[in-house]
């Protein structure tokens, strides 16, 4: 597929309009299948990509996060939202800066720079982060195994323990500095056609209402991730499987180059590849259920992943210092490049 020509093409139009992109857009890339390597007839066109904060964002009263553009599934974060998802290694951005040299469509001397500066971003933070993921994509395919062969108690026991994993992250990225506290159990259901649900006691104190928010759409987002996973159409359902097993080794494989190798490798090549497109194509699902092969390979990676972890030389975190020097760099060029 000629990615340039689609870019180029009247759909996308938004990148050289909007007054957020245009000139100000750093890197663009290709996203999703197509970035690792695993795109199969049909697949989606994903574009991500980073653009400059405008002036007022970083000293004035706007502020900027993304631009999102659902028609295209095209997702450009600002300059300094991404900084701070890269600084904690997020898996969903860390990869736009470990795609081919052929995968990306836009790339500023300023996207070459925060190419160059890719290194200030990898630390031993990815060990949590991909895990985190590694361990999310799990739970959707134990989740959706257990709506088949689990009674409907048994089956919310499963989802609270899905929820629990996710409030426990969401605490110990805020317990820094907020208080609150919340408890999570089964009981009776008062909900029509359950005979037990999930409640939740909670309290807060001088608590922030956005991040009161983004706790209740993460334990929601579980919920919702589990629901996805439908009765109604099989052939459909085990294609999401399929789908969700692949992204979970390919987490590991991604996160294992970061912490032994300090690289990243966004599109999978090689025997890597080979795999993920058997899991893909369904090679590891059997009458709708992943076979045990399936949970050894995903054993297998969970051990080398950790121990990928013990033995990395990276350093704990990022060294702010140049973090902040950089940052400030970029910054001050998008200001003054508006005042010129």
């Amino acid at each position: 597929m000629d990615f340039m020509e689609l870019m180029n093409s009247a759909e996308y139009d938004f990148l050289r309009t909007h007054p957020r992109l245009g000139k100000r857009i750093m890197l663009l890339g290709v996203s999703g299948s197509y970035g690792y390597g695993t795109d199969r007839e049909g697949s989606d066109v994903d574009f991500r990509g980073v653009t400059l904060n405008l002036p007022s964002d970083l000293i004035g009263l706007t502020r900027f996060e993304q631009y999102e553009d659902v028609r295209t599934d095209t997702v450009i974060y600002s300059f300094v939202k991404l900084i701070h998802l890269l600084l904690n290694c997020n898996p969903n951005t860390i990869e736009i800066l470990g795609l081919d040299e052929d995968q990306y469509l836009i790339c500023s001397p300023l996207g070459q720079k925060l190419l160059d500066h890719r290194e200030l971003f990898l630390s031993k933070r990815a060990a949590a982060s991909f895990g985190y993921y590694a361990d999310a994509q799990l739970r959707r395919l134990q989740n959706a195994m257990a709506r088949e062969t689990l009674s409907q108690p048994s089956r919310e026991e499963h989802i609270l323990r899905s929820v629990s994993h996710a409030l426990e992250d969401f605490n110990r990225r805020h317990a820094s500095r907020e208080k609150n506290r919340i408890r999570l159990y089964l009981d009776r259901a008062q909900t029509s056609g359950l005979e037990t649900e999930i409640f939740l006691d909670a309290s807060f104190e001088h608590y922030p209402l956005r991040n009161y928010n983004e706790l209740m759409n993460t334990l929601n987002c579980v919920i919702r991730d589990y629901d996805k996973i439908g009765k109604r159409n099989h052939k459909k359902d085990e294609n999401h499987l399929n789908k969700h097993a692949m992204h979970l080794i390919r987490l590991f494989m991604m996160g294992i180059d970061i912490l032994e190798k300090a690289e990243i490798h966004t599109r999978r090549s090689g025997d890597d590849r080979t795999l993920l497109l058997r899991i893909r194509n369904g090679a590891y699902m059997k009458g709708g259920v992943l076979v045990p092969e399936f949970y050894e390979i995903v054993s297998d990676y969970e051990k080398r992943f950790e121990e990928a972890g013990k033995r990395s030389l990276l350093p704990d975190a990022p060294d702010m210092e140049r973090v902040e020097r950089f940052v400030e760099e970029v910054n001050q060029y998008a200001i003054r490049e508006d005042c010129e």
